[in-house]
């Protein structure tokens, strides 16, 4: 028992041998009922993902995050730099909700809804299963010498994985630049566009690099969530777990014998076949207790339902669950720290609908011409301006124009009266502002423009107008 409950598993990584090299998991083929919701999650996720760019609301992008331009689309409503502050607070909103999640239910983000894990386990491995066989028939081909069989099930399965890579990267691409752009692109050809093609090709040898040979290191090593496990995870989180009460009893854990009575023996009900290691993802041990490297994939529940079915024990002793309940038989309850986690959420979001309410469509900024003061026009005192408009709908503005609304004054603008903002787009340009010294209250003025598109008003923009100090 105390050999079993050995804590030197804390010093060591599943995938690292005593050299220090790479020891290469081949992870059972999973199955069972959580592997099948896994699965629906999974294909559910993986349309969303390849077909959120190219689903357009009111003509715009579902989800896009054009950082070079920075413009975004969240769930079809655009973002600017300008709102670049609810960009700001949906992802605190984010992360303060998978904190709260974490300190309820453990890492089940990264078992269930994880891009990285759905590739990892749902595509590229099950594709490897297809191809190569499962956890044994892998391990005897990589031991094969190379021969024809070899290199056709080796070559057959790393071109697909290119094909697949590549497919991603276009995806990742159409993410970043707009499915637009993209399909424009590819209408052109690769000759036309010969920078999006390499920065094309370098994504997708990353994903290759990811999803043929880095892997499960991903979450081990680079991932910083399974680290945040640490101090967002207490006794009362629901996990995969082990029940090591049940599980150990009081003599351990220990292989079933033929005519042994378990209970008269003292031995627990795990019978030490070691199929929750083979088909863990990550290599590890489930029964040493929860590890940053456990990702809550829920395989070792199914593998370990499966045995206990066949040896005529009572199911559940890998299942999700807490220490306390383990331990004390404790339910689960919603504790103090997860009420403090909803309350800031719940604020969040509070203050973000409440933003996005008062978010306006059209941006305007009108700003005194740098290194300018101001000029005698006749009676009239005339300084010049820039202005910059956003159009943040999906709509175009035909027949926009500015008026001085206070105090009185005439707008004269550099080229057309009136013009025209793109769906989208932005408009700059150059005015200047003529105003009698009686409506001026001293040097400094604050002026009120309205922008209007035709009849209607579509914004309302202060700056300051600069006049003489010897007028009254």
């Amino acid at each position: 028992m105390a050999a079993q409950m050995d804590d030197g598993f804390r010093d060591t990584i599943g995938t690292i041998d005593e050299e220090g090299k790479r020891s290469w998991l081949y992870p059972k083929k999973p199955s069972g009922k959580f592997y099948k919701y896994r699965k629906l999650v999974s294909y559910f996720l993986l349309a969303a993902l390849f077909l959120s760019p190219f689903i357009k609301i009111n003509g715009n992008q579902f989800l896009m995050f054009n950082v070079l331009e920075r413009r975004f689309n969240i769930f079809g409503f655009p973002f600017w730099p300008q709102d670049f502050h609810l960009f700001v607070i949906s992802m605190i909103i984010g992360v303060v909700f998978v904190a709260l999640f974490t300190v309820a239910f453990g890492r089940i983000f990264c078992g269930w809804m994880c891009p990285q894990t759905i590739f990892l386990e749902m595509v590229f491995r099950r594709i490897e299963y297809a191809i190569e066989g499962d956890r044994n028939a892998q391990m005897k081909l990589d031991r094969m010498e190379w021969n024809a069989e070899k290199i056709r099930k080796k070559a057959l399965k790393w071109t697909i994985f290119f094909i697949i890579s590549f497919a991603i990267a276009n995806v990742f691409l159409a993410y970043l630049v707009g499915s637009d752009k993209l399909i424009a692109m590819v209408q052109d050809g690769p000759l036309e566009h010969w920078g999006n093609l390499i920065a094309l090709l370098i994504f997708t040898g990353v994903f290759y690099f990811i999803f043929a040979w880095f892997r499960e290191q991903v979450c081990i090593i680079a991932c910083p969530y399974g680290r945040l496990q640490g101090v967002l995870l207490d006794n009362k989180s629901v996990i995969v777990a082990y029940d090591h009460v049940r599980g150990e009893a009081e003599a351990g854990r220990g292989r079933i014998v033929k005519g042994e009575d378990r209970v008269a023996s003292g031995k627990g009900d795990c019978i030490d076949c070691k199929l929750c290691v083979h088909v863990c993802p990550t290599g590890i041990d489930i029964r040493n207790g929860t590890q940053l490297e456990c990702t809550n994939c829920t395989a070792c529940i199914d593998e370990c339902n499966t045995v206990m079915e066949k040896v005529g024990l009572p199911k559940g002793l890998i299942r999700y669950t807490s220490e306390d309940e383990i331990t004390k038989k404790e339910k689960f309850k919603f504790t103090a720290r997860m009420k403090g986690y909803s309350a800031v959420l719940l604020i969040l979001l509070g203050i973000f609908t409440g933003m996005l309410f008062l978010r306006n469509d059209v941006e305007a900024t009108v700003l005194r011409l740098p290194g300018q003061l101001y000029e005698h026009k006749g009676e009239n005192i005339s300084n010049v301006f820039t202005y910059k408009i956003v159009n943040k709908t999906a709509k175009p503005f035909n027949n926009v124009y500015f008026k001085l609304v206070k105090p009185q004054g005439v707008v004269k603008m550099v080229g057309n009266d009136t013009f025209t903002i793109e769906r989208e787009g932005l408009a700059e340009g150059t005015l200047f502002i003529e105003i009698n010294p009686a409506y001026l209250d001293g040097d400094k003025t604050k002026i009120t423009l309205q922008v209007y598109d035709g009849d209607k008003v579509i914004e309302t923009e202060t700056t300051t107008f600069l006049a003489p100090r010897t007028f009254n």
